[in-house]
C-alpha cells in the first residue's frame, strides 16, 4: 500500500489541473482519491483481507492515498523527518467543492441515504452557489456486491457527465467500486471520503479541533457509536498500527 506524501494546497491543486479543459473523446485515466489511517491499513495493507482489491500501481485509476490519521502522521514524519500534515476527506472536500465550483465541473454525490441527501441539497445550493451537481446515489448494499447493478451504478453516473464524484460508502465498498468502475463512471475525479458528504450536511459531527489535534478522535468517535466503532478500533486497529510500524519504509515517492 503505498502513501503518498502531499501538502494541502498540492491536493487542490492536482484535481483542479484535472478537472480544468474540456472532455476529450479519449480522457487520461481517472485519479481516484482516498485517505489512509489505521483502518486503511486493516483493510489494505500488507495481508490486508482487500488488499488485493486496489492496485495503487496501476493506471486505471491512478490512486493518491493521503495521510488521515494522527497515528499515520506521526509515522510518516518518523520515516522522512519531515512533518506532514493530516489529510481528512472531511476537511478537503469543502476545497474541493469550491475548486469544483470554480472550474464549472459537474459534481455528483454517490452514497449515504436518500434523506441525508435532501439535508444536503440546501447547504450545497448555499455555500456553493455556482455549483453544478449532477446527481446524487443512495445504493444498497445488495446493489454494491451484485456486479450487474454496481455496473449500472457507473453508467448511471457515465450518463450524468459527471466531473468530480464523491464517493461516501465506507471502507472497504467505496474503495473497491471506485477500483472496478472508476473508468466505467466517466468521472475525471473520485473521491473516496466516507461520511464527509454526512458532515457537510449535518447528520454526522466531527471531533472538535482540539480532539483533533491531540490525536484522539478515535476515542471521541468510539464515545458515540461504540457498537459500529468497537471492533474497528479496539480489535482490528491494535494489529494495524504494528502492522504499520513494522511493515512500512521510506521510499522515493511515499512511504508504503
Amino acid at each position: 500500500m503505498l502513501v503518498d506524501l502531499r501538502r494541502r494546497d498540492e491536493v487542490v491543486s492536482v484535481v483542479g489541473d484535472r478537472l480544468a479543459g474540456p472532455r476529450v473523446p479519449e480522457p487520461r485515466s481517472p485519479l481516484a482519491i482516498g485517505s489512509a489511517n489505521l483502518d486503511h491499513v486493516h483493510h489494505f495493507g500488507s495481508g490486508g483481507r482487500s488488499a488485493p482489491d486496489i492496485d495503487v500501481s496501476g493506471n486505471s485509476p491512478e490512486w493518491l492515498i493521503l495521510l488521515d490519521g494522527a497515528p499515520m502522521v506521526r509515522h510518516a514524519t518518523r520515516l522522512t523527518g519531515r512533518e506532514w500534515p493530516l489529510l481528512a476527506g472531511s476537511d478537503l472536500l469543502p476545497e474541493l467543492l469550491d475548486t469544483a465550483q470554480a472550474a464549472r465541473s459537474r459534481v455528483g454525490f454517490l452514497g449515504g441515504s436518500a434523506q441525508m441527501h435532501d439535508l444536503v441539497r440546501p447547504v450545497l445550493a448555499d455555500r456553493y452557489p455556482e455549483l453544478s451537481v449532477a446527481g446524487f446515489w443512495a445504493p444498497q448494499r445488495a446493489e454494491l456486491t451484485d456486479p450487474a447493478a454496481a455496473a449500472g451504478l457507473a453508467e448511471s453516473v457515465r450518463l450524468a457527465n459527471v466531473d468530480l464524484l464523491v464517493v461516501g460508502l465506507g471502507k472497504p465498498r467505496q474503495e473497491r467500486w471506485i477500483q472496478r468502475h472508476a473508468a466505467a463512471s466517466g468521472a475525471r475525479v473520485l473521491l473516496a471520503f466516507g461520511a464527509a458528504t454526512d458532515f457537510l450536511a449535518g447528520t454526522a459531527s466531527r471531533a472538535p479541533g482540539w480532539v483533533r489535534h491531540a490525536g484522539v478522535e478515535w476515542l471521541y468517535r468510539l464515545s458515540r457509536e461504540p457498537r459500529r466503532l468497537t471492533r474497528r478500533y479496539c480489535v482490528q486497529g491494535p494489529p494495524a498500527m504494528w502492522r504499520l510500524w513494522t511493515d512500512s519504509r521510506r521510499e522515493a515517492s511515499g512511504a508504503r
